[in-house]
């Protein structure tokens, strides 16, 4: 070997075993710093620590829960609480790394009841922190303390007066890694965290109470709920008044899946998705099939952009959800997810078909209790004109189904009335195509566009809007009195002045009649003149030979011609201008997904909404007071009749008090 040659193999050797890797021998992290790598998992910000250990207290069993925080949570957060304690002899060892008295051998991970289990957040953070736990067991004779101190986090215990339960001290979080302070946002902003954590815990446990303090302040004092009205009464505080008053409450279980809670109706939507808590078991989480199964239910109901409002606790067998795939439990897998999809949808698509216009009216006693379901709120969290409101203030309503039930009968018996036979789809469809060009101008010898003057307006004879004695006999949407602009109609009710828009309630009543004839006749499938041939990948294709019949009864005949082809011979006869691929693409990815899809039916409905559209009554047609009275009724017995096919609603409601506000009367 030459001269160059010794030297390059020289250099080559010096900086080889100059590198790290050779430098460093592999060895045991020191506890503090296992401690701060674990607690950048799990401690995020102030409101992080918050939640581990207000878990931590509903574990013990607490039913009282005090929650004291200085400066956003950074400088001071006092938790304390009357569950069962920390006996002396475990306080140590509860500060030290994957030490939990909640689990014991692999088994008991099939089936986790408790909402914490990883055994890290104490340690993780009293390595950020000055932590300070005193802790009460009963038939001791007094209460201990534990804290941290030094380098290696050594545990020192000393007698400390506390009543039967725990309190836990955390001062000056990240005090030790700037770096990680240096992330934290405003006091303000850490709070809003803060608070938010409080509040999902609070609506997870009705059975507890609650108190947060800030910078000595009083922001929520909750107390243990046992009866609806006090449930009513913590939601309308945590979330708002109006979303109480706005929503439907459901309670209903089949097969060993209960769902209860409040559903938002949907003209309470909001323009962002901050007013949605749903709890798996008692846990808080963001599942994306729990929100695909929110959305599916509010498909056609939802206005473009806007989010539905809900707090629903689901109820499932521990074995059947897996908790244990994130690290701060805010994701869970359920073992069979198709099932739990489809009864959400279910269960939530039928609790809104359910309301009525009836439903959205305010009750006798909650009129003349307007404040009772304000009580307790702090500031207005949620301002009212975040949301659209389809009347003032309407009660919430009730839905539920099961062997004792009969509501889902009477509403079907209703439609039952209205569905056309089987077969009857392109006749129904050009009766309202005639209806459509019935309402042609020569019919109403007024222009498209061109205003009606008040004068030509029919003015109805004195008999025939006069109402009932009996306000038991007036129905929900009241009585038409007149045509306003050929656009609304205005309705006299119990409660005031109801405005309808005409060709929007119209525009409903024919979608859902349409819908009702359409699956009565099933979905028919033509075959295509051009097998459609469509390049996929393997997973795709693989999952398509799988799902061959489910695709058959969604109207789509495919074929797997080799390994990434699928060709697609046979398509729906409502869908023959719709793309095929994009179609066929989506419901494979909802199949992969979510286990199933709703891709084809979707389509099919934008058609008949389109149809409907067309075939509703227009602007400027004129209306008989037999007519508006006869729309009202069909509004009445019509699903999801408060908001029009695009999601925009249909009749709104002045209230007498309002209209009295309006003009200073009583003042």
């Amino acid at each position: 070997m030459d001269t160059d040659s010794l030297s390059s193999l020289a250099q080559f050797l010096y900086h080889w075993t100059d590198s790290p890797a050779f430098m460093k021998p592999i060895r045991l992290l020191d506890t503090r710093l296992a401690n701060q790598i674990a607690a950048g998992e799990v401690v995020e910000r102030p409101a992080s620590v918050v939640k581990e250990l207000l878990e931590n207290s509903l574990d013990a069993g607490a039913k009282r829960v005090n929650v004291e925080v200085e400066s956003g949570g950074v400088k001071l957060i006092r938790i304390r609480d009357d569950g069962h304690g920390i006996a002396k002899d475990d306080l140590a060892l509860a500060l030290s790394r994957h030490a939990t008295s909640k689990i014991s051998e692999l088994e008991d991970l099939e089936g986790v009841g408790t909402l914490g289990f990883r055994g890290e957040a104490l340690a993780s953070i009293s390595s950020v922190s000055r932590l300070t736990l005193t802790s009460h067991v009963e038939g001791q004779e007094s209460g201990w303390q534990v804290r941290t101190e030094g380098r290696d986090m050594d545990a020192v215990v000393n007698p400390a007066p506390h009543p039967v339960g725990t309190t836990i001290e955390v001062k000056d979080l990240f005090f030790n890694t700037p770096a990680r302070r240096k992330f934290l946002r405003t006091e303000k902003t850490e709070f809003s965290h803060l608070e938010e954590v409080v509040k999902r815990l609070a609506l997870s446990r009705f059975d507890a109470g609650f108190s947060l303090r800030h910078n000595q302040r009083s922001i929520h004092q909750l107390r243990p709920c046992t009866t609806q009205a006090e449930k009513d009464r913590r939601v309308a505080s945590l979330c708002g008044p109006k979303f109480i008053e706005n929503s439907v409450i459901i309670d209903v279980e089949v097969s060993g899946l209960k769902l209860w809670g409040w559903v938002g109706l949907p003209t309470f939507s909001r323009s962002s998705a901050d007013l949605q808590y749903f709890f798996v078991n008692g846990r808080v989480i963001r599942d994306k099939l729990v929100a695909h199964a929110v959305r599916q239910a509010y498909r056609d109901v939802l206005y473009s952009g806007r989010h539905p409002t809900f707090v629903l606790y689901l109820e499932l067998d521990p074995s059947l959800v897996d908790v244990n795939v994130h690290p701060t439990k805010h994701e869970v897998r359920f073992r069979d997810g198709r099932t739990v999809h489809n009864f959400l949808f279910s269960t939530l698509h039928r609790a809104l078909g359910e309301v009525s216009p009836e439903d959205h009216l305010p009750s006798a006693a909650l009129s003349s209790q307007p404040q009772t379901r304000a009580s307790g709120v702090e500031g207005g969290e949620f301002k009212s004109q975040e949301s659209m409101q389809l009347a003032s203030a309407p009660a919430s309503s009730t839905f539920s189904y099961g062997a004792s039930t009969g509501s889902s009968a009477n509403t079907a018996a209703n439609f039952v009335r209205e569905t056309p036979e089987p077969g009857q789809v392109q006749k129904q469809i050009q009766a309202y195509s005639e209806l459509y060009a019935s309402s042609a101008p020569e019919r109403n010898e007024v222009q498209e566009g061109q205003p009606v003057a008040v004068n030509d307006l029919p003015v109805p004879q004195a008999a025939a809007v006069n109402l009932p004695e009996q306000t038991a006999d007036i129905p929900p949407l009241g009585f038409a009195i007149a045509q306003l602009k050929g656009i609304y109609i205005l309705s006299e009710n119990e409660q005031g002045m109801i405005l309808v828009d005409m060709h929007a309630a119209h525009e409903r009543i024919t979608y859902e009649r349409m819908k009702i004839s359409w699956h009565a006749d099933g979905i028919k499938a033509q075959p295509l003149l051009v097998p459609k041939s469509i390049a996929v990948s393997d997973r795709e294709a693989n999952c398509a030979e799988e799902n061959l019949d489910y695709f058959k009864k969604l109207g789509l005949t495919l074929e797997r011609m080799g390994p990434e082809t699928l060709l697609v011979r046979q398509v729906p006869v409502m869908l023959h201008n719709a793309d095929v691929e994009k179609l066929v693409r989506d419901v494979l990815s909802d199949l992969m997904q979510h286990g199933g899809s709703d891709r084809v039916e979707s389509k099919i409905n934008e058609v008949l909404a389109t149809m409907a559209c067309h075939g509703s009554v227009r602007a400027n047609r004129r209306l008989s007071i037999e007519e508006m009275n006869a729309l009202l009724r069909d509004m009445e017995h019509t699903e999801r009749s408060g908001q029009c096919n695009h999601g925009r609603p249909t009749w709104t409601l002045l209230t007498l008090d309002q209209l009295d506000r309006l003009f200073l009367r009583g003042r």
